[in-house]
């Protein structure tokens, strides 16, 4: 049973070492394309995987290589390059954040845009977090668009006037007499808020 199928939750930092360690052991397969279960094995012995989400781990590990051709077919239309111009550790990190987003629903679609950033900031390029950030923000909304859109609508557009109320219909006054035997006028304004 996978964590998400079960009711037991990873942390958010044995998440975040296992997409790590995920990310450095695709790279090696992208690279050397080793065996997965090898590749396992080697991570296992050499790391200290004892505060790692190991299910997830292996679900990434398996899964990017196992969808690779789905994943670049989603991938290639939003890049603004080929896929062999890019380097090996933005392209693993593409595939792994389009993966989680199709695969793993159970992980809120800022979180996978966000820790994407963060590894393409911790292994990739100078600038690479930019670019990764820009088309995983694409893919989440193409394949998160339930999700997505009621953030989009949520948002405040900048410089937005406060509504206001005016009359819009003057009720002409009338006279009232209190129990006190005192007449008053009553002001009967109907308003209608601008939209």
């Amino acid at each position: 049973m996978s964590r998400s199928q079960g009711t037991q939750k990873a942390s958010p930092a044995a998440r975040r070492k296992a997409r790590s360690f995920a990310l450095q052991a695709i790279y090696q397969w992208h690279m050397a394309g080793a065996d997965l279960a090898k590749i396992e094995a080697e991570f296992r012995a050499d790391n200290d995987m004892s505060k790692v989400d190991m299910e997830y781990f292996h679900e990434i590990l398996h899964g990017v290589p196992r969808e690779l051709a789905a994943l670049d077919k989603l991938i290639e239309p939003l890049l603004d390059r080929n896929t062999e111009d890019m380097t090996p550790v933005e392209l693993s990190i593409l595939r792994l954040a389009t993966y989680e987003l199709i695969h793993r629903i159970d992980v809120p679609y800022k979180v996978v845009i966000n820790e994407a950033v963060e590894l393409a900031k911790s292994f990739g390029a100078t600038d690479g977090h930019k670019y990764v950030n820009g088309v995983v923000d694409k893919i989440a909304q193409l394949v998160r668009t339930v999700e997505v859109k009621p953030n989009a609508n949520n948002a405040k557009p900048k410089n937005v006037s406060k509504k206001t109320t005016k009359p819009v219909f003057k009720a002409p006054s009338a006279r009232i007499r209190t129990k006190g035997g005192k007449t008053t006028e009553s002001k009967n304004t109907l308003s209608i808020k601008k939209s």
